[in-house]
C-alpha cells in the first residue's frame, strides 16, 4: 500500500527535475554551481541590456512606451531578468553602473524591493538612489522593513521621510528604532535586532515546543531561544539543537546553557564580529547596563561589519578617505583622494632634494644613478609587508601595546637576515655589471640598512597612529614608501658618497 504513493511521488519528483532541466540551458547537478553561474551570466546580461537601453532612458523615466519593437524586446527582457534577481544581488548591478543605466534598473526594481535593495547597496550609491526617490517611494520601500532596519536607513533618509514612517508604527516599534539610532556606528546597539524569542527557565521542554509551533515562523538565524526572569533580566540560552533531543518533561532551567557570551549596547561592533568568529557564533544576546535582555546580534550582521571593515582598511592604506561609488563624478572621486595625493606629492619632491643633494656624487659614479631605484623599492617592498600585517593583527584583536616592542625586535631580525640575504646578491651582481667591489659593498650596507629602517616604520607607524586614536591603516602604504624612498636615497647616496668618492 505504500510503495504505490512512493513511486508516484518519484515521478512527480522526476517530472519536475527534468522540467527544470528543459528550462535551464546551463543546469549542472550542482545547483549551487549552477546558481552561481547564472547569475553572474544575468549581470553581463543585464550591462549590455542597459547598454542598448540607454539611449531611451528618458522615455523609461517619464514613463512612455518604447515605440521600437527591439527595444521595447530588451525592456522586458531586463525587466524579467531584474524580477529574479534576489535584492542583494541587485544591489551589486546598481553598484556596478554608471548613473543612467543605474537609473534604468532602479525604475525597474519591484517597490516591494526597494527598501531591501537600499540596505544592501553602498552608502555611495544609496545616496543616489534616495535623492532620486519622492517621498511617497521613499515611505513605500520603508515600509515593510523591521526596527532595526529603518534605524539603519534613518541617517541617509529625509528627516520628515523618518517622522512619517514612525507615525505608521506602534509605540514598542517606535522606541527601538530610537533605541537604534541613539548608539553610535561602531556600538552593538545601532546593527542589534529586536526579533527573537524569550522564554521563562521554569517552564518544561514540551511548553516551549507548544509556544514555538504558535508562531507562523521564526525570526532569521534562530538557533537558540534567550532565557530570562520575569524582570527581562538574561538567565542563559536554549540551544534548539538541545531542545529537540532533551525529554519534555524537562526543565529549561536544567537544560539550558548558563555561561554564554553576550554583549553590551555600547561593545565596539569590530570586537563582536572578532567574537563571533572565535567562537563560531550564529546568534548572540545584547543586554543593558541592568543586564536585561534587549536585543540580539546576528551572524548576518557580523559578515557585513568584517566585509565593511576590511574594505575600509584597503582604501585607507591606499590613502582613500571614505567609500567612493565607482562611477562617482569626478569632481567626488577628487576630493576625496586629494589629501594623501598631496602628501604623496609632498614626500616625493623630499626624495628629489635627497638625491639632489648629492648631484655631485651621482656625476661621477653615473651607476648610483641605476642602483639607487633598487634600494628604494626593495624597502618599500618590505615596509609594506610588515605594516600589512601590523594592521590586519591590530584588526584581529593580536596586537597590544605591551606586545609592540617584542614584534618589533622579531620584524628588525627579519629586515637584517633578509638584507644581508639579498644585499649579498645585490652586491655581487653590481659587482660583476660595474668591475667595483666598493659600489657592491655599499649596495650590500644599503639595501640592509634601510631593510632595517622599513621594519622599523613598518611596526612603528600603526602603533602610533593606533596610540593617537587613528585608524592604524590610514595612509600607511603612502607613508612607509616615503620614508623608504628618502630614507633609501639618502642611505645609498650617502654611503657612496663617504666610500668611493
Amino acid at each position: 500500500e505504500i510503495m504505490p504513493s512512493l513511486v508516484g511521488s518519484e515521478m512527480c519528483i522526476r517530472d519536475r527535475f527534468m522540467s527544470i532541466e528543459q528550462t535551464s540551458p546551463n543546469f549542472e547537478n550542482n545547483g549551487i554551481e549552477n546558481d552561481v553561474e547564472r547569475v553572474s551570466a544575468d549581470f553581463d546580461r543585464i550591462h549590455a541590456l542597459c547598454e542598448i537601453l540607454s539611449p531611451a532612458f528618458p522615455q523609461i523615466e517619464e514613463g512612455v512606451p518604447i515605440e521600437d519593437e527591439a527595444l521595447r524586446d530588451k525592456f522586458t527582457e531586463l525587466t524579467v531578468l531584474l524580477n529574479e534577481l534576489h535584492p542583494a544581488d541587485v544591489a551589486a548591478v546598481l553598484e556596478s553602473l554608471p548613473p543612467r543605466e543605474r537609473n534604468i534598473v532602479w525604475i525597474l526594481v519591484k517597490p516591494e524591493d526597494d527598501g531591501e535593495v537600499l540596505l544592501e547597496v553602498s552608502d555611495a550609491v544609496r545616496e543616489t538612489l534616495i535623492e532620486s526617490m519622492d517621498k511617497d517611494e521613499l515611505l513605500a520601500a520603508v515600509d515593510d522593513l523591521d526596527a532595526d532596519e529603518l534605524a539603519e536607513l534613518a541617517d541617509d533618509l529625509p528627516h520628515q521621510v523618518v517622522y512619517e514612517a514612525l507615525q505608521t508604527r506602534d509605540e514598542e516599534e517606535r522606541a527601538q528604532v530610537k533605541a537604534a539610532m541613539s548608539y553610535e556606528d561602531h556600538q552593538v546597539g545601532a546593527i542589534m535586532d529586536f526579533e527573537l524569542v524569550s522564554i521563562r527557565a521554569d517552564v518544561t521542554c514540551e511548553v516551549v515546543l507548544r509556544y514555538l509551533r504558535r508562531f507562523d515562523s521564526l525570526p532569521d538565524h534562530t538557533d537558540k531561544i534567550f532565557v530570562v526572569d520575569e524582570n527581562d533580566v538574561l538567565q542563559g540560552v536554549l540551544p534548539i539543537r538541545k531542545l529537540l533531543v532533551a525529554d519534555p518533561e524537562d526543565l529549561v532551567e536544567t537544560v539550558m546553557a548558563k555561561d554564554i557570551v553576550r554583549f553590551r549596547a555600547e561593545d565596539d561592533v569590530e570586537e563582536a564580529a572578532q567574537a563571533f568568529e572565535r567562537y563560531d557564533l550564529v546568534t548572540a544576546p545584547v543586554i543593558d547596563e541592568n543586564k536585561k535582555l534587549i536585543g540580539r546580534i546576528t551572524i548576518d550582521e557580523m559578515v557585513d561589519v568584517i566585509r565593511e571593515e576590511s574594505e575600509a582598511d584597503i582604501l585607507n592604506m591606499a590613502g582613500l578617505q571614505e567609500e567612493e561609488d565607482l562611477f562617482a563624478p569626478v569632481w567626488d572621486s577628487v576630493k576625496n583622494r586629494w589629501m594623501w595625493l598631496a602628501v604623496n606629492l609632498c614626500t616625493a619632491f623630499l626624495a628629489s632634494r635627497v638625491i639632489g643633494a648629492f648631484e655631485g656624487s651621482i656625476e661621477k659614479i653615473v651607476a648610483l644613478a641605476a642602483l639607487m631605484p633598487i634600494v628604494a623599492g626593495i624597502g618599500g617592498n618590505s615596509g609594506n609587508q610588515t605594516i600589512t600585517m601590523i594592521v590586519r593583527a591590530m584588526a584581529m584583536g593580536q596586537l597590544t601595546g605591551m606586545q609592540a616592542g617584542r614584534l618589533l625586535k622579531k620584524e628588525v631580525g627579519v629586515a637584517l637576515v633578509n638584507g644581508i640575504i639579498w644585499g649579498t646578491v645585490m652586491g655581487a651582481v653590481s659587482w660583476l655589471l660595474y668591475g667595483s667591489l666598493g659600489i657592491g659593498l655599499v649596495m650590500v650596507a644599503a639595501m640592509t640598512l634601510n631593510l632595517l629602517l622599513a621594519a622599523t616604520v613598518g611596526v612603528l607607524i600603526p602603533v602610533i597612529m593606533d596610540k593617537f586614536g587613528r585608524d592604524p591603516a590610514l595612509g600607511s602604504s603612502v607613508l612607509i614608501t616615503a620614508v623608504t624612498d628618502s630614507g633609501g636615497f639618502l642611505i645609498f647616496l650617502g654611503l657612496a658618497t663617504m666610500f668611493l668618492l
